[in-house]
């Protein structure tokens, strides 16, 4: 069963109730010093797309991290994660992704933008299927995560997974590694977020949800169609263009981390 439904029907908030709110399609997050705050889907989901339009804390957002994500629950969960970390006025926001498999992260890439994401609304997608996770902004790819299981990496296809979106303060580490601290004196800090949507496939446990949500047989599966199991050549275009302009840091290019050992991962195609 596909779901396709806004902030008010699909997520309630989680904390900070107190200076959050839901109202139809719009969802506006804010952070104080008193707490931040959070959402979350009723339901979780296994493959399909999922898409907010979000703008950012304007000005001096250093210190504090917006949120947006998917996530299973339990030590072994699977993730795929976009988070936007604040910085001072004038300088520019750092897209964090990331993804996690079996509860192994440590897959972390890093972007700039080429526009500022806290003058206007920006589409920020997360595609999920079984061949690929594209992780995508204003229908741009930035980054693909190709399925290799049949090589033995991990991927998330087995664990139905929630939206979740935050707002917190995370100065201990979130702009120039910890240097730079939140300036309270600038609070409240406020994210906002609208046209949620997320057509997916509604997860309702175990392996009927997996083969049902996976199959190309099931009309109402169009992620599960041919056309998505690779980037488009035009698509590529952009992929590389971003990779190539804004991208500041790629976990597969850090080989001090891993001592040499790199994920597996690092040497296969992603696009």
């Amino acid at each position: 069963m596909m779901v396709d439904a806004n902030f008010a029907k699909s997520m309630h908030i989680t904390w900070g109730t107190q200076h959050a709110s839901i109202q139809g399609d719009d969802l506006q997050l804010v952070l104080d010093q008193t707490s931040g705050s959070a959402a979350q889907t009723k339901i979780p989901f296994l493959f399909g797309s999922i898409e907010s339009k979000i703008k950012l804390v304007p000005n001096n957002s250093a210190g504090t991290v917006t949120a947006y994500y998917l996530s299973s629950t339990g030590s072994a969960h699977d993730e795929i994660d976009f988070e936007f970390l604040g910085n001072v006025s004038g300088e520019p926001y750092i897209v964090h992704t990331n993804i996690y498999t079996q509860g192994n992260g440590s897959r972390e890439q890093q972007f700039y933008l080429w526009f500022d994401p806290t003058a206007d609304f920006h589409n920020y997608t997360i595609h999920w299927n079984p061949s690929q996770v594209v992780w995508f902004i204003d229908s741009i790819p930035i980054r693909v995560f190709v399925n290799y299981e049949n090589e033995g990496i991990a991927y998330p296809n087995k664990q139905g997974m929630k939206v979740y979106t935050s707002l917190w303060n995370a100065d201990n580490w979130a702009t120039r590694g910890g240097l730079v601290k939140t300036n309270w004196t600038n609070a409240p800090f406020i994210a906002r977020f609208n046209h949620f949507r997320a057509r997916a496939c509604k997860w309702k446990n175990g392996a009927l949800s997996i083969n049902n949500c996976a199959s190309n047989n099931v009309p109402s599966n169009w992620w599960a169609s041919p056309i998505y199991k690779q980037l488009s050549y035009a698509q590529m275009g952009q992929l590389n263009w971003v990779r190539n302009n804004y991208m500041i840091y790629d976990y597969c290019k850090d080989t001090n981390r891993f001592n040499a050992q790199l994920p597996p991962e690092c040497f296969k195609t992603h696009f």
